[in-house]
């Protein structure tokens, strides 16, 4: 073709010659979690659960909406746990936000753990963060945002569960 350039002894055609591939870089730059929430011992909160087949991707690795799945089902026995139902009655829970990174990849048909411990508490909301672990392996941290309302507002969490959540429910260490 006139006007091209062609491609340099060791480079690849059409991507300029002998500039270094750059496709891969910054990856090892995505925002990773602190390393010491990446610590399952810390984590007061742990649940088994089981992988479907029906959670595979055509990649062979679990997907990542199987991943949520187990981190809200993870969450939600979370709040059972606590209590958190019962100390909020008749007041209502809402997840205001959350969040999922993706650590490496799980697979079928090995279970999974998920962590939960309660990060921060404030005045009408708190925030719950979960390790799931496979073989050792962190695959996913997540954080969420939870608020309790009272009809179409956030509502105060009682002070005694606030102080609960805060001296059982956080991380060890």
């Amino acid at each position: 073709m006139a006007g091209q350039e062609p491609a340099a002894a060791g480079g690849t055609h059409g991507r300029g010659g002998n500039r270094p591939d750059r496709r891969q870089e910054g990856l090892s730059a995505i925002a990773r979690p602190d390393p010491a929430l990446l610590d399952p011992a810390r984590y007061p909160y742990r649940q088994e659960t089981t992988t479907r087949f029906a959670d595979v991707d055509p990649n062979r690795h679990l997907n990542n909406v199987a991943l949520a799945a187990m981190m809200e089902d993870g969450r939600v026995r979370f709040n059972f746990a606590i209590g958190f139902r019962e100390a909020i009655a008749p007041r209502r829970a809402m997840v205001a936000s959350m969040g999922i990174e993706y650590l490496a990849q799980g697979y079928f048909p090995d279970g999974v753990e998920v962590q939960a411990a309660i990060e921060s508490v404030g005045r009408t909301s708190f925030s719950v963060i979960q390790l799931l672990t496979q073989g050792g392996r962190n695959v996913a941290f997540a954080r969420s945002v939870i608020v309790c309302i009272d009809g179409d507002a956030p509502s105060p969490i009682p002070d005694a569960f606030r102080d609960e959540l805060l001296a059982k429910w956080t991380l060890r260490g």
